[in-house]
């Protein structure tokens, strides 16, 4: 886990004191870490801990993989009961 020396300043107001975001609305708890999100505690802005650049395409193709990979489950799994009907 990152602490607050590892993270770049805070590309809003330059603050270099943040925190690690632990749970978010679109990654739950293992998006926040993948992207090492973290919240500047100056202004509020959350951003990438490593590089200091927004998180907003992340976060889409975080969305996106995780609805290709719901689809193709419940999508298999409705092949698999529509199989084991017709036999």
């Amino acid at each position: 886990m990152q602490t607050q020396s590892q993270t770049v300043s805070c590309p809003k107001c330059g603050s270099t004191d943040a925190k690690p975001v632990t749970f978010t609305w679109w990654g739950g708890v293992l998006g926040p870490r993948l992207f090492s999100l973290v919240k500047c505690n100056s202004c509020g802005t959350e951003y990438n801990g490593r590089t200091g650049k927004p998180n907003q395409q992340n976060m889409i193709i975080y969305l996106v993989i995780s609805l290709v990979i719901m689809f193709c489950v419940c999508g298999g799994l409705s092949f698999l009961g529509t199989m084991l009907n017709q036999h």
